[in-house]
């Protein structure tokens, strides 16, 4: 036996980008982003006009595209569960073993795919959904409902889905056949070798772009939302003074929590996370109406199995009828078709972080739990505290919707402020979560934005604090200097931004399939040897890429295939 040192694996097989690809790579986004900073604080009104125009322009020709995507990304989910390669392919390789445990593994994936944007919408979407909804209008004795069921459909099976079958091109892609952790070497091999290089950078532009707008944006709605939660129990006043502070307070936690690693930083918060957020929904649901919970559970998770579909082919057809002036007049514009696209722009980070802690598991285990799990949470999530929200509402003459259209991010405060003998402590607890579960967000968005940048090379901890500190920066520019307005304006651009990136999206997906599909003996044997950390275990690749699989005979302790 040899006395080197065991290789660390997955073994690279994929391909650098040249110097002057990688140089773009590196500088052309904070150039990018720097100008288009620039560009909306100087002509707000301007720069907001044209957003605005293309936001209508994608609403009204391209829903349908948006809600087969949705379709297309639940029929493949559904496809890796109950065909024989989800049973067979195991991510890393038939003898790789999870890195973390089931609940570690739920928090993180939680905590960086929806936990916020929960804490946000959890009250705000059935309140506002709460009398006028599709598929609901005509149900007698409960419109109510309706607004509960669309924010289960908006938020739950169907967008993790979208971010599953991300993560699972990615995953597969790395774990498996040893490229980088990117979008490119998950998508090049299907376009002809010519283009390769230049659609590479391309395409890795394109995630490079939402991560960091994405996160620039998020992080600034979550500083306000973190102050409307403190003005709900201290009485601090909104301002930009307070949202400096936030955002210095939030971004270190962040930097902290990067420099560590997932392992001792993102896993402690995220099961942090965990822990507070069952306390919440636990509290609300014994301390608030509990029969009505119970009963408008049990009568939404009905409609919602029973609608899905419907809502699912939802498409708000009689708006095509004539060309839309404006996005706001269709229903899809305000909602699934925003936040489709909301769950598409978050998809490099999302789907990269969960792809990277997901060694070890079959495509079955990884596709039921990251869908399924995730989805039943939300659900009950949703469930208890979109009830309680819409009971308070009618015992208080429509008072939580009053908050709610005062401010969107203060709907669940105001619900929680409603509770009896626990409400008070309850603004407490969802004031840490909106900060602990962006502190996981960010953390997440770091670790795939590092190796967006620096693949196939790791990524260093202090290269990870810079990358946060650099998207705090940002998220200050825009909101201490430009207002909410501009936030919401850039957000607006980096969701149309979901257009094209969802073509890319769509190829990568395809060239999965066809990878898994045309899975034989030698890819086998490769996905063997990328796992295998043996030393005197060579993997040749050439300069065109192609990777020459070693046979089993040289796999052997002691065995060279040099």
């Amino acid at each position: 036996m040899s006395d080197k040192e065991p290789v660390t694996v997955p073994r690279f097989t994929g391909r650098d980008l040249p110097p002057f690809g990688r140089l773009v790579i590196q500088f052309a986004p904070p150039v990018a982003i720097i100008a288009l900073i620039l560009m909306v604080l100087g002509n707000p009104d301007g720069v907001a006009s044209v957003i605005f125009d293309m936001r209508t322009y994608v609403t009204g020709g391209f829903t349908w595209l948006f809600i087969l995507y949705s379709l297309f990304a639940v029929a493949v989910c559904g496809w890796l569960v109950f065909s024989k390669v989800g049973s067979r392919v195991r991510l890393g390789g038939p003898k790789a073993k999870p890195e973390y445990s089931n609940f570690a593994w739920y928090s993180m994936l939680f905590a960086c795919g929806q936990g916020i944007g929960l804490i946000f919408w959890s009250v705000a979407e059935p309140i506002m959904l709460r009398d006028s909804s599709p598929v609901f209008e005509a149900m007698e004795g409960n419109v109510a409902g309706g607004g509960i069921v669309w924010a289960y459909f908006h938020w739950g099976f169907t967008a993790w889905a979208m971010y599953c079958v991300v993560a699972v091109c990615l995953a597969y892609s790395h774990h498996n056949l040893g490229k980088t952790l990117t979008f490119r070497e998950a998508t090049v091999d299907l376009l002809p070798r010519w283009s390769r290089g230049g659609a590479g950078v391309v395409i890795e532009l394109l995630a490079i772009m939402a991560t960091i707008l994405g996160l620039s944006t998020s992080f600034a709605f979550a500083a306000m939302q973190f102050t409307a939660g403190l003005t709900s129990f201290t009485g601090v006043s909104s301002g930009p003074t307070i949202w400096l502070f936030v955002i210095v307070g939030l971004g270190a936690a962040a930097a902290i929590s990067a420099f560590f690693g997932i392992s001792k930083g993102m896993r402690l918060i995220s099961e942090t996370n965990s822990i507070l957020s069952v306390v919440l929904v636990v509290a609300a649901f014994i301390f608030g109406p509990t029969l009505f919970i119970i009963s408008n559970i049990t009568q939404t998770f009905g409609s919602y199995f029973t609608n899905f579909v419907p809502m699912s082919f939802w498409t708000d057809a009689p708006s095509t009828a004539d060309p839309l002036t404006s996005w706001q007049q269709s229903w899809n514009g305000w909602w699934t078709v925003f936040i489709w696209c909301w769950v598409i722009a978050f998809s490099p980070f999302v789907a990269g972080f969960i792809a990277r802690i997901s060694r070890g598991r079959t495509l079955r285990e990884f596709v039921i739990g990251v869908t399924i799990i995730p989805s039943f949470i939300v659900m009950l999530w949703i469930g208890v505290l979109g009830s309680a929200a819409i009971y308070y509402d009618d015992k208080s003459g429509r008072g939580i919707s009053d908050a709610v259209n005062a401010d969107v991010a203060s709907g669940l405060f105001a619900m929680l402020e409603s509770i009896p003998v626990i409400g008070s402590l309850l603004l407490v607890v969802a004031t840490v979560l909106v900060a602990t579960y962006y502190v996981t967000s960010l953390d997440a968005g770091t670790y795939a934005l590092a190796e967006f940048v620096s693949a196939p090379k790791r990524a260093g901890a202090w290269f990870r604090v810079v990358l946060v500190l650099s998207i705090g920066a940002v998220a200050t520019v825009l909101l201490t200097l430009g207002g909410s307005g501009v936030v919401d304006t850039v957000q607006t651009g980096t969701i149309i931004g979901a257009f094209p990136f969802s073509i890319v999206i769509i190829l990568m997906i395809v060239n999965t399939i066809r990878r898994l599909r045309s899975r034989d003996r030698a890819t086998r044997e490769l996905e063997m040897v990328v796992n295998d950390p043996n030393p005197n275990v060579e993997l040749k690749v050439s300069e065109e890429g192609d990777v020459r699989t070693v046979s089993a005979s040289e796999m052997k302790p002691g065995a060279s295939s040099s």
